[in-house]
């Protein structure tokens, strides 16, 4: 019998589960809750290659666990694989540099961050509850998206503010994405075959949520998120960098309160906020091939950033061996990557049409011609990453 590991990837307003192999990545069961706590709440899911969907209108976060738990038990077979339960935790502030198994002192510190996410880490500490609840004799572990940014040095992570915030109040960068950073640049050395611990890669997340990352000797150097995930790179509903005293301009002028700026920031801004269409990068580049003026800016401002950001982090590291797109933009987007590369032939990238079209997938990941600077697409797997660290920690 296999042994399965239960991921629980708890969001805002949604929740990504599955049982993954730790060894060989098979996921026989996975699936999506959405929507949470709105009419149009729903969940879809796969078991055994069969899949499932049902509407679960106005459900709430409670309930939705639920669901998800009461589908596994049903299921005495692979219920009866699971030896552990990783869970994903957006903030794990200073104090986590890796992954943890969760007892009441890491519960206590996830509490702790919950100021520091506070749309998340609430919603981290329900399923966390709720598994224990369910699998009262397993280990959980806690694989935080802020651990594997720890080794940032002083001069990335901190801002120039009144250096007592930091002492005092931990005001600094942290930086997310972590596992997905993590998987990706170890993934690309193997497909390179060089030494993960002497290389120098930048990776791009490409998603409804965006970040860059600058690894060097496998450690992160610096990323573009930053005390939130609202810093650095423009994103679906998220502005991305802005100068901090539009805040004050808009209460001042136009009469918003700070929670109606943060609100149109974190989920009114980004691609939707400039294009006025959408947030999905498809519709927009769609729009933008048929000619549309506001789809064609759009995409320009969010390459644009992805540019600087890139260009930056190789200056950074000193030298760049690969350039890594991930995500659902940077898997999928062979329209971003192309912009992309086009404007870094400074750094000797040369896009190559027929692989990056393909996504790399006939080309052993590759698509930039050879001989040039290499730039890769390496499909995410931050489940995989999360069970192999629960099925460790849960042996020791």
């Amino acid at each position: 019998m296999s042994s399965l590991v239960l991921v629980l990837n708890c969001g805002s307003s949604s929740i990504k589960f599955a049982t993954v192999n730790p060894e060989t990545a098979e996921m026989p069961f996975s699936g999506l809750v959405q929507c949470i706590a709105s009419p149009d709440a729903n969940i879809g899911w796969k078991l055994n290659g069969n899949k499932q969907k049902q509407q679960l209108p106005d459900i709430n976060y409670h309930e939705a666990l639920d669901f998800i738990l009461t589908l596994l038990r049903d299921n005495k077979e692979l219920f009866d694989q699971i030896i552990a339960v990783g869970h994903r935790v957006v903030h794990g502030g200073e104090k986590f540099t890796k992954s943890a198994v969760i007892d009441d002192e890491v519960l206590a510190a996830i509490r702790a961050c919950q100021d520091l996410a506070p749309l998340h880490n609430p919603a981290n500490i329900q399923g966390i509850l709720a598994a224990q609840k369910m699998f009262p004799n397993l280990t959980q572990t806690a694989v935080f998206d802020t651990a594997f940014h720890q080794t940032m040095p002083k001069e990335a992570f901190l801002y120039a503010l009144p250096y007592e915030l930091y002492e005092k109040h931990q005001i600094r960068r942290y930086g997310f994405h972590g596992t997905s950073h993590l998987y990706v640049s170890r993934q690309a050395a193997k497909v390179l075959d060089i030494p993960y611990e002497e290389a120098a890669f930048v990776t791009a997340h490409l998603g409804n949520g965006c970040s860059a990352c600058a690894i060097l000797n496998g450690k992160s150097m610096d990323t573009s998120m930053g005390l939130t995930p609202l810093e650095g790179l423009v994103m679906g509903t998220r502005s991305g960098d802005i100068d901090p005293s539009i805040h004050a301009h808009l209460v001042d002028r136009l009469g918003y309160d700070i929670h109606k700026v943060t609100k149109m920031l974190n989920s009114e801004s980004g691609l939707l906020g400039i294009s006025g269409i959408d947030s999905d990068c498809r519709t927009l580049e769609d729009g933008a091939l048929a000619g549309d003026e506001r789809s064609i800016l759009t995409m320009d401002i969010f390459c644009y950033r992805l540019v600087k950001y890139i260009a930056a982090y190789a200056a950074v590291l000193g030298r760049i061996d690969a350039l890594i797109f991930t995500g659902g933009i940077g898997e999928n987007s062979s329209f971003v990557r192309k912009i992309v590369l086009n404007r870094l032939k400074i750094f000797g990238f040369d896009l190559d049409t027929e692989r990056n079209n393909a996504s790399g997938k006939n080309s052993n990941q590759l698509i930039t011609k050879d001989g040039s600077t290499k730039a890769l697409v390496i499909p995410t797997n931050e489940e995989l990453l999360i069970a192999q660290d629960a099925a460790t920690l849960s042996q020791e």
